[in-house]
């Protein structure tokens, strides 16, 4: 998948762009402008490579049980849009202060928010609540609920 992201189109032509801009300027020789479309290809497999692997695993353990299922599915659903709100609500008050030029105190810390580290937190929230929802589905015993025994008498 990473390949076939690394060679697409749109991916191309930026990458094209900028190896024609570098090697107009003449100071960086001809085979390190051919190496970026290759590093791009190679950190696009990686990624995606990994993605699908923890999606994978996270699905095979989410299709043993139906009823596991729809509470992973639902978890995920309500915290992607969580942060998606979060992150394009902390974007319009950043673009917001900058017109209006408020630049002190809180406005001041939300233009400086760097959004890679918010990233690492992102993760971080999504891998905590994947935990504390599974604890949460295990403590109140949603399996032995969804799946009763039979018993005989």
């Amino acid at each position: 998948m990473g390949i076939l992201f690394g060679l697409g189109f749109d991916t191309a032509t930026q990458i094209a762009l900028i190896a024609i801009s570098v090697g107009v300027s003449g100071s960086v020789p001809f085979i390190y402008v051919l190496m970026m479309p290759l590093l791009f290809t190679a950190g696009m497999v990686t990624i995606d490579t990994s993605d699908g692997v923890s999606m994978r695993c996270a699905y095979g353990w989410a299709f043993l049980k139906p009823i596991l299922k729809i509470y992973y599915n639902l978890t995920i659903t309500i915290i992607s849009v969580l942060v998606a709100f979060a992150i394009g609500g902390i974007e319009l008050i950043q673009v917001i202060s900058s017109e209006l030029g408020w630049t002190s105190g809180f406005w001041g810390f939300l233009a400086t928010l760097d959004f890679e580290t918010m990233g690492y937190f992102i993760i971080a929230i999504f891998l905590i609540s994947w935990l504390v929802a599974m604890a949460y589905y295990r403590y109140k015993g949603y399996e032995k609920n969804a799946f009763p025994t039979k018993t005989t008498t």
